[in-house]
Order: structure tokens, then C-alpha cells, then sequence
């Protein structure tokens, strides 16, 4: 799944994960168990993180390796937050290739406007326990500040403020971009409307894939 930052590709890639029984393998929450098992991966990704930065690719990309060959991903995964730049994009081919596993099979683009962006990013909040996102316009929580799923406290991440936000849309645009042209050269790329509700996103999602 690519994407902005604030583009829904985290929820679609879990709702489609659930629908095709595939594991949702997301970066971002690997780094988060890591901070929150203090481990040296989690502080190290953590300031990167933070100032809305990559964390270095090698890093990553070990993870996701490592994460791809837990058995819940047996029968297929879907990648959300991996890769962001063509760097990761040509290693994450090679090990597959080195591993003997099939490669990507389809790389689904979330297109929506950086207006749109940072009115979702300032406005997102997610549930302390198992990050359930919310949106104070969108999505908002049933009752405020308390996550309808589990009824943990919501909190934003640092890495949400306005500022961090900006920064997080110039990485993009900097290092992810580039890879959205390699996959549609490939004749991977799918591209659905980001900006329509989260259900039309999904039927889309349905119906290319």
C-alpha cells in the first residue's frame, strides 16, 4: 500500500488484510512494539520518527524481512508503510528473489490532495492500546477522547503536530514518489481515490484487486 502520510492506507491495508485472510504488516506499528518494549531498534527509529524523518533503510528493511517470515504471513501479507523509497523498493525484489517467495503481486496507490492531507494529519488521533486510528472531522471517537473498541484513552502522536506533519509530506514527496513511477513501470501500480469515504476506498479496493 503507498501513500501520504494521513492517505487511509493503514486502514484499508487492515480491513483488506481481515477480508482476504492475508497478515497486515505495517512499519510503523513494528517500530512503535519496539519503543514500547524499549529495545535499541525502538529509541534509534524513534527519533527519526519523530522529526517526521525515514528511519535508515537497513534498519527497515531487516525488520520487515524478519516480520514476512512469522507464520501468520504463510499465506500471503500486505505491506503498509514498506517500502518508502526506491531503495527499499529493489531490496525488498532482491530478497524476495533470494528467498525463493513470489514477489509483489499488486501495489495499490492512495491518491489524495496535500490540502486534504494536513486537514487528516491534525486532526487524527489513535487509542493507547492497539492504535485504532480516529479523526476529530471524519472518524471521530463516539465518546470523546475514549476509543469505541476497547476504551482506552486517545492521544495524538508528536509526530502528527502541524509542523511535523509539513515535514512528513516533503520526505514523501522527496523519497516515495519516485517509487510510485517504478511500480507503475513494473505494471503493479493500482490506483484508487483516497479521497472518497473509507467505505467507497474499500469497495474500490475490492473491485481492482
Amino acid at each position: 500500500m503507498l501513500g501520504a502520510p494521513g492517505s487511509g492506507k493503514g486502514t484499508q491495508a487492515s480491513a483488506l488484510g481481515k477480508r482476504l485472510g492475508a497478515a497486515h504488516v505495517s512499519s510503523g506499528d513494528l517500530f512503535r512494539e519496539e519503543q514500547g518494549n524499549g529495545t535499541e531498534l525502538g529509541l534509534l527509529a524513534k527519533g527519526f520518527m519523530e522529526r517526521g524523518e525515514l528511519v535508515p533503510d537497513e534498519v527497515t528493511i531487516n525488520m520487515i524481512l524478519g516480520r514476512i517470515k512469522r507464520d501468520d504471513a504463510a499465506k500471503g501479507y500486505i505491506l503498509d508503510g514498506f517500502p518508502r523509497n526506491l531503495a527499499q523498493g529493489r531490496a525488498l525484489d532482491e530478497a524476495l528473489a533470494s528467498a525463493g517467495e513470489a514477489g509483489i503481486d499488486s501495489v495499490v496507490f492512495m491518491g489524495v490532495s496535500e490540502t486534504e492531507l494536513m486537514k487528516r494529519l491534525g486532526g487524527r488521533w489513535l487509542c493507547r492500546a492497539q492504535q485504532h486510528p480516529y479523526h476529530v472531522v471524519s472518524a471521530p471517537p463516539k465518546v470523546e477522547g475514549i476509543c469505541d473498541i476497547d476504551g482506552t484513552e486517545l492521544y495524538q502522536r508528536s509526530d502528527d503536530s502541524e509542523e511535523t506533519a509539513r515535514r512528513r509530506l516533503e520526505v514523501y514527496n522527496e523519497k516515495t514518489v519516485p517509487l510510485v513511477d517504478y511500480y507503475r513501470e513494473k505494471g503493479l501500480l493500482v490506483e484508487v481515490d483516497g479521497e472518497r469515504s473509507i467505505e467507497d476506498v474499500g469497495k474500490q479496493l475490492t473491485a481492482v484487486l
